[in-house]
């Protein structure tokens, strides 16, 4: 994905009373500014630098145009003066974007010798940022605060991950999930309103009968089946009956076929994530199996049991995580490990976990699922990349949405699975297994979330928090009794939002 078509505006408040040359130097500042945090990795947008604001009917304007503007992902503000925050409240109050207000100064140090009351007028970013984060706190207004030397790297690196998130917000807007079929019959943790979803997050999430893909599925040929296996054998490995004509390398061409009806819908549709349900394969002899896991690995998320609300988050997570080490993959958690000492989860699901957390070269096989009532598919085998990672859910409560993420370390699965073929994870969740778990509960937490490596729970966070909804934390410090009264807490504060 090219982050680098989202911009990010960047305006830069003072006023009228210092002159022409002060504001002449605040406009200069800024350019070297926008200039440099375009050149850093670490900005993964584009920065856009917009003229000195300094009059409320520039700013309302500002607003305005980038509320219009399809590639303006979010608004970073900076008060190189003292900029009366009144100025701003028309602006702010219309906003539609992500707001990251960045709290630094154009100098690292006080030039101790030299310094008169022209600098302090100029350089006043410590007392104009206040007034204007003042407004923000009086409006209630949804934003990040990065304070620092805009030259470090700690700031840099926060507003990347501000911009990851905005980013993902902004690809949300313009993208729809699309369910083949309902959710899985008489669970709760897939429902949700898709109505509200669409308010708060800009998801289209509509359905398309199974005929739908089966009638694409139709139309795709043995020969392009077979030109997509010869990369499938590039890019994996293939067990060795794959290799030849049969009933196994029969099974691994029709999710090919899959893959390719299944690519074809989604780029009609403008859809950006899709769910499938074991119960509803009319017309289908396999369950998409190494198609999802091919599909997610190409950036489309994906939700199992007609799960669009985890669908859409790992769409979010593979934006916020592009061009990343690591990974991001729908998971499961399946079963837990009690041996004292190495308490772990162990997360997979029946096909469906992107090969982007794979630990080396994935496997492709083809065996009964035992779920279904349909063929035996083919799917990719592997286990996960040891290493610190993050797990996301997003669930409905009925008048509000949740986000809840757990820190976990994924470790090395010592011991051989032959009896399991799918793809697996094994994980130390953070404080422990007992007290994740019980947190994880107390908070609503589902069964179906996000994994990643690539991702922090910065990021989800800052996604959260420009979506307007709660966000609840499970790391080294939980304590699940603690988290009980936060979470009583956060029903005051949520309600009347």
């Amino acid at each position: 994905m090219d982050l680098k078509k989202f911009e990010y505006w960047f305006i830069v408040g003072s006023q009228d009373l210092y002159g022409d040359a002060a504001l002449k130097q605040v406009a200069e500042h800024a350019r070297i500014m926008a200039d440099e945090f375009n050149k850093d990795s670490l900005i993964s947008g584009t920065v856009v630098l917009k003229p000195t604001a300094i009059t409320p009917y520039a700013i309302r304007g500002l607003f305005e145009e980038a509320n219009a503007s399809e590639k303006c992902a979010g608004i970073i503000t900076w008060m190189h003066t003292f900029s009366p925050s009144k100025m701003w409240i028309q602006g702010l109050a219309m906003n539609r974007k992500p707001l990251l207000h960045l709290h630094t100064q154009f100098n690292r140090n006080i030039p101790w010798a030299a310094i008169d009351m022209d600098f302090m007028n100029l350089n006043q970013s410590a007392h104009g940022d206040r007034e204007h984060g003042h407004i923000h706190a009086r409006m209630r207004l949804p934003r990040k605060v990065v304070a620092g030397f805009w030259q470090d790297r700690e700031v840099r690196r926060r507003m990347g991950v501000w911009m990851r998130a905005a980013a993902a917000r902004l690809d949300g807007m313009n993208t729809a999930v699309l369910r083949l079929g309902d959710n899985m019959r008489e669970v709760a943790v897939t429902e949700g309103d898709k109505v509200e979803a669409q308010i708060k997050f800009g998801w289209q999430v509509n359905t398309w009968g199974i005929g739908d893909l089966t009638a694409h599925l139709s139309k795709v040929s043995d020969g392009q089946a077979e030109e997509l296996a010869k990369n499938y054998a590039v890019s994996y490995e293939l067990a060795p009956d794959l290799a030849k004509p049969g009933k196994a390398r029969s099974a691994m061409l029709e999710q090919a076929k899959i893959e390719i009806a299944l690519k074809e819908m989604l780029f009609e549709e403008h859809a950006g994530a899709f769910t499938t349900t074991f119960q509803d394969l009319h017309g289908l002899s396999q369950l998409p199996g190494l198609a999802a896991q091919r599909l997610m690995e190409q950036g489309y998320g994906f939700g199992a049991e007609g799960d669009w609300k985890q669908s859409m988050l790992t769409r979010c997570a593979k934006v916020m995580a592009s061009g990343l080490a690591g990974g991001v993959s729908f998971m499961e958690d399946y079963t837990y490990h009690f041996e004292p000492g190495k308490e772990a989860a162990l997360g997979a699901h029946m096909l469906e976990i992107c090969p982007s957390i794979s630990q080396g070269k994935p496997r492709i096989e083809v065996h009964p699922l035992g779920i279904g009532a349909k063929a035996d598919p083919a799917r990719m085998v592997f286990d996960a990349a040891p290493g610190p990672a993050v797990l996301a859910t997003l669930i409905d409560l009925g008048g509000r949405f949740r986000m809840i993420v757990n820190e976990i370390e994924t470790v090395k699965i010592e011991d051989a699975m032959p009896k399991l073929p799918v793809a697996r994870a094994l994980w130390k969740p953070y404080p422990n297994l007992g007290e994740a778990a019980e947190a994880w509960i107390l908070a609503g937490g589902t069964h179906h979330s996000v994994y990643t490596s690539a991702l922090t729970d910065e990021y989800f966070r800052d996604w959260a928090e420009m979506s307007g909804i709660e966000f609840v934390f499970i790391g080294r410090g939980t304590k699940p009794d603690r988290l009980r009264d936060e979470l009583r807490w956060n029903e005051a504060y949520w309600m009347d939002r």
